[in-house]
C-alpha cells in the first residue's frame, strides 16, 4: 500500500492582518493628533443669549478678560490706547462694527468704560459677542 505523499505548502505572508493594524495605527495617531492643536484664543467665558447671531463682515474684536486685560484683535492694548487705534480703523471704515467679547465675570463698570471710549472714538455700531444658548430653538 502506498502512502500518499504530502504536498509541501509554501510559506506565504498574510497581508489582512497587516493592513488592519496599520490602518489602527493611523487612525490611533488621526485622533491624538487633534488633542494637540494650539488653542490661540484669548480665554474668555461669553454669556449666553437666546438670540445671537452670527457676523461674517470684516469688523475689529475687542476682548476684554476676567482679569482686566483688553485686546484688540488679539493684540494687547490699554484703554487710553484704544480711542486713537479705533479712530485710526474708522478712518479706512466708516461704517465699522466692534465686536466686544467680555468675559462673564468682569464687572459692569468696565465693560461701561470700554463702550464709552468706543462712542468717544466715534464707534456708531457696537456688539456684544454671546454664546448660543442651547436650550432655546434657534
Amino acid at each position: 500500500m502506498r502512502v500518499p505523499r504530502r504536498e509541501s505548502h509554501k510559506a506565504r505572508i498574510e497581508i489582512i492582518p497587516m493592513i488592519d493594524i496599520i490602518f489602527f495605527l493611523l487612525v490611533f495617531f488621526m485622533i491624538s493628533t487633534l488633542s494637540m492643536t494650539i488653542n490661540r484664543a484669548l480665554p474668555v467665558n461669553l454669556p449666553t443669549a437666546a438670540t445671537s447671531q452670527k457676523d461674517l463682515r470684516e469688523n475689529l474684536h475687542l476682548t476684554l478678560t476676567r482679569e482686566g486685560g483688553l485686546f484688540l484683535n488679539k493684540e494687547a492694548i490699554t484703554l487710553p490706547q484704544l480711542g486713537p487705534q479705533v479712530k485710526a480703523a474708522l478712518a479706512s471704515e466708516p461704517e465699522l462694527t466692534v465686536i466686544l467679547s467680555a468675559d462673564g465675570e468682569v464687572h459692569h463698570s468696565m465693560v461701561v468704560e470700554v463702550m464709552d471710549e468706543l462712542r468717544t472714538a466715534g464707534i456708531a455700531h457696537l456688539a456684544i459677542a454671546v454664546k448660543p444658548d442651547k436650550r432655546s430653538p434657534p
